[in-house]
């Protein structure tokens, strides 16, 4: 399968291109970073530290999509809501594993689904989309007497917060207790907060060092607590995960696919 990255320069891109030399079938024909990357004009198997694969960088999304059968986007929110509706235009399905989206992004991708295949997901660890799965059976047969917080580190360099993980975990609890997450969020605390809301969902956020990314899940009752935890030690684990999804989607008719999709979750 012929396949191109987008943010093919970031940690994740790098890693895509890495891994693909484990993954069966996947051949990367193009590559993509931003107008403003030191890597452009560069061999992408160079930059990856493979050596070189003959594919150069542009910074042309929509010749990405004209040379690859699918595409796998790991670049920034506002650039891959315009690369969905590239996707729609050149009908070619879209793997979506960046993360902090606004409303009107989200909108944007949902509507480019309905002239393609897209899998979008803020993780594509096949370990954490199990835990979703968890998490939503056990805030459904727990009631509010179990308060539910979601911890989260990642690295320093990481620039949003929540993590798109730890968000997705706490829509996970609150569709497990028929609510929306913007009904019970808590994402901050600090000072005389009061006593805490039940029901609410709380979240926590820690940065450091290289932690690639460590989620835990808390539901705290009066005597006891349990705890659900993923901790990812490299990349590589979201790199096998979003090929997985791009072998699924390649024939898929068009719509929103989620890795719950793809894993039959």
């Amino acid at each position: 399968m012929d396949i191109g990255i987008l943010g093919c320069g970031g940690k994740m891109g790098q890693m895509l291109i890495k891994t693909s030399l484990k993954i069966k079938g996947a051949n990367i024909v193009a590559a993509c970073d931003s107008p403003s990357s030191p890597y452009l004009g560069k061999d992408a198997g160079e930059v990856a530290g493979i050596g070189k694969i003959g594919v150069k960088i542009t910074d042309n999304p929509a010749d990405i999509f004209t040379k690859s059968e699918i595409v796998i986007d790991f670049s920034f929110h506002t650039a891959s809501a315009e690369n969905a509706m590239l996707a729609a235009q050149h009908k070619k399905p879209l793997v979506i594993g960046t993360t902090g989206f606004t409303d009107e992004e989200q909108n944007t991708i949902k509507a480019a689904s309905r002239q393609t295949a897209i899998v979008l997901a803020p993780n594509m660890s096949i370990g954490i989309n199990l835990l979703l799965s968890i998490v939503e059976k056990t805030a459904a047969l727990l009631d509010t007497a179990y308060d539910i917080e979601v911890l989260e580190m990642h690295h320093k360099a990481k620039v949003d917060a929540p993590s798109g993980t730890a968000l997705a975990l706490g829509k996970a609890a609150a569709k497990g207790r028929d609510i929306t997450l913007d009904e019970a969020m808590r994402a901050e605390r600090f000072g005389n907060i009061g006593k805490r809301i039940e029901g609410e969902i709380g979240f926590a956020t820690l940065r450091g060092g290289d932690v690639v990314g460590d989620h835990t899940v808390i539901f705290a009752g009066d005597g006891e607590r349990i705890e659900f935890s993923h901790k990812a030690t490299s990349r590589e684990v979201f790199a096998i995960g979003a090929y997985r999804a791009a072998f699924w989607l390649i024939n898929k008719e068009p719509g929103l696919y989620s890795m719950k999709d793809v894993l039959g979750l």
